[in-house]
């Protein structure tokens, strides 16, 4: 049973709140594991995540919480609603809060509201988009659309928003490169870590055996025509990317076509370069894979052409993934460099928007306090102006123009004053 302290009501977005899709669970032991079961709120009964008149509306689902009945609520998915559910299960440290690159790749992109799963050991993301077809599982990602609930904490993760943003492309992106079913991602995921067939997980994307010593590799990328970009990286320069972590993956990227996707010239030339931390040696995954080689993989899984020796130089530069836009061969890098930046223009304009609300605001208030600073200054002065004596009216007389004259000012001040010091 939960209460509405555990239970962070306050930190579920609103608009989730208000629909009436809501039951209850209750953590029961099957097959010797703890299975969460659906609960219809008020009734108790199994509640049907097809069916309905088996929710409620959130209230009911909280109150029937306090009961023995429920161990809290949770959200159901349906065909009516532009909400996406991703479950990230054993991604976090429930002692630490340390969580894992993957988990907080697919976090960052979706920039959506994120909380801690019920366990602590794992994060559920609530965003607005269409799920792309295909499987939606896949190791411990998943991601629902329809049919399913989503057990609901509200300990929302800082640094996320705190409504349900519409993150179409990047949950396009990220169903692409985590979930989907794809041959080289099964490949990957198939192959059990450190084989002895002799080839990488990754093997069959490379046809082209280059070859190169490490110097002639480095000045051929140097010259190349994105080779601005790749000395700047080596030189451990991170201008123009988010976090260090895309920059590991943009120059690993830039490894693997010079390389041909060898993963151990790869790491040798990692090792060399500025961008090179102790990160880079920490075990991140649950597979025991360090975060360096997770960073190559995904660098050789995403580079669909190579280097070609006998091609010559010119070709290798129109073949390079990083460059060349127009290649059919690089649509997802393109694609996830579109898909970046749209989210990164909108996150930008809304903060303007904000940011100028919050001004015209602040100019509000300084009006207002001008005013009275100039009411307050005038109230004196107004006060000096009355007669010394109330019971005597002093005559003012006017000049042609209607005006009080210099004269029976000074008089009737005079006056006043002599008149007060005879009584």
């Amino acid at each position: 049973m939960v209460s509405e302290s555990s239970l962070a009501v306050s930190g579920l977005p609103e608009g989730v709140r208000e629909r009436e899709q809501w039951v209850c669970w209750r953590e029961e032991d099957r097959d010797g594991k703890p299975t969460k079961i659906p609960v219809t709120p008020g009734a108790g009964g199994f509640a049907s995540s097809t069916e309905s008149d088996t929710w409620s509306d959130f209230e009911t689902a909280l109150e029937y919480t306090e009961t023995e009945h429920a161990d809290g609520v949770g959200f159901v998915f349906t065909d009516d609603d532009p909400i996406v559910g991703v479950d990230l299960d054993d991604c976090r440290d429930p002692e630490t809060g340390d969580v894992d690159d993957a988990a907080r790749d697919i976090i960052d992109r979706l920039d959506s509201y994120t909380e801690v799963s019920p366990s602590g050991t794992g994060y559920h993301v609530l965003l607005r988009g269409e799920l792309p077809e295909g499987r939606n599982r896949r190791g411990s990602i998943e991601l629902y659309d329809t049919a399913r609930f989503f057990t609901v904490t509200g300990d929302h993760v800082d640094e996320t928003p705190t409504h349900v943003a519409r993150r179409q492309d990047a949950l396009a992106a990220i169903h692409r490169e985590y979930v989907q079913d794809t041959g080289s991602d099964t490949a990957s995921e198939s192959e059990p870590r450190g084989a002895t067939n002799g080839e990488s997980a990754t093997s069959g994307a490379v046809n082209v055996e280059v070859d190169l010593e490490d110097e002639v590799l480095l000045e051929k990328a140097r010259n190349a025509s994105n080779g601005e970009k790749f000395e700047r990286l080596w030189n451990g320069n991170t201008v123009g990317y988010d976090s260090q972590s895309e920059a590991d993956m943009a120059l690993c990227c830039l490894l693997a076509f010079w390389t041909g996707g060898d993963r151990t010239q790869m790491d040798q030339l990692f090792r060399e370069s500025g961008l090179l931390r102790e990160k880079w040696d920490e075990v991140h995954y649950a597979d025991g894979s360090t975060y360096g080689e997770k960073t190559i993989e995904r660098a050789i899984t995403s580079t669909s052409e190579f280097y070609e020796p006998d091609a010559g130089d010119d070709t290798a530069d129109a073949h390079d993934p990083a460059t060349d836009s127009s290649a059919a061969t690089d649509t997802d890098d393109s694609e996830r460099s579109r898909a970046y930046l749209v989210e990164k223009n909108r996150l930008l304009t809304e903060r303007v928007d904000e940011l100028e609300a919050t001004l015209a605001e602040k100019n509000e208030r300084i009006d207002t306090l001008e005013a009275e600073v100039e009411r307050l200054t005038e109230a004196p002065t107004d006060r000096d102006q009355e007669p010394s004596n109330p019971h005597e009216a002093t005559t003012v007389d006017s000049g042609e123009d209607g005006t009080e004259s210099e004269t029976a000012s000074v008089w009737g001040r005079a006056k006043g004053l002599f008149g007060s010091s005879s009584e």
